[in-house]
């Protein structure tokens, strides 16, 4: 039991890169220094043919606590005390790029791979999109306007930008690690409020995106789903490669003691 005001706030929570060169980590900016071009689970990261649409990113997880940092809240049942860290690589996860063998972790990715259960996802598209309601958790194979959330690695068939590519990688590691269940969820309902709890299909209403690299946008923060073509003019340098950095914020309910 806890004793106090049940309260509900948006917190920036995560830091993700997304990245189609291994070990680049874009939101620290440093390489570590692989000269090795292969995966953990032994295949090649430039495997997509250059006549393909798709692509293959490799995506890094990084704690981020700055409520705890700047203190915002003096309660220790609200607060996440932990550190910077990297979190999660998936250069060692031989999942990541493998869409057979990630089928042992979502094999109900079976049942969305049709034209039919795809077209649900345009209604998600509009509403987010127009900022008409936040996204759809019962679509929960749906990432709006970017695409499939299935499976769960970093191969896309489609890109219609680096950003929109990127963006949806970054919202199928968020699924990926509530589905290990390493990423763990809060809710405002009687009695789930207390704890966070394991929650294996990502509740995407309970997440927004940042863009942090390479060309941040500060001043604004999405619903997942949401079309990158009404901000990513401007903020996608050719330079660099396609590297991305992003700032998860995710909806927190606690206790305030």
């Amino acid at each position: 039991m806890q004793v106090g005001v049940n309260i509900g706030y948006w917190e920036p929570y995560a830091m993700v890169d997304v990245t189609r060169v291994p070990y680049c980590m874009v939101n620290m900016g440093i390489e570590l220094g692989s000269t090795n071009p292969m995966n953990v689970a032994g295949q090649s990261t430039s495997r997509i043919g250059e006549n393909s649409n798709g692509a293959f990113y490799h995506a890094h997880w990084y704690k981020y606590p700055m409520i705890y940092w700047l203190q915002i809240l003096q309660s220790v049942a609200c607060m996440a005390l932990d550190n910077f860290d990297v979190a999660y690589l998936t250069e060692f996860d031989p999942f990541w790029d493998d869409d057979e063998l990630s089928f042992i972790l979502n094999p109900e990715a079976a049942l969305f791979g049709n034209p039919i259960a795809q077209l649900a996802c345009v209604g998600e598209s509009v509403i987010t999109t127009t900022g008409r309601a936040l996204p759809l958790d019962a679509l929960f194979w749906c990432m709006g306007s970017q695409g499939s959330a299935y499976p769960l690695t970093g191969n896309t068939s489609y890109r219609d930008t680096p950003i929109q590519a990127a963006t949806l990688i970054g919202e199928r590691l968020n699924y990926k690690l509530h589905r290990q269940g390493i990423v763990w969820e809060s809710l405002g309902t009687d009695g789930a409020i207390c704890y966070q709890h394991p929650m294996p299909i990502l509740p995407k209403s309970r997440y927004r995106y940042q863009l942090s690299n390479v060309e941040a946008d500060a001043n604004n923060c999405y619903p997942y789903g949401t079309a990158t073509a009404i901000w990513e003019s401007g903020h996608d340098n050719p330079v660099t490669g396609d590297n991305f950095g992003f700032v998860k914020w995710r909806k927190r309910n606690c206790v305030f003691l």
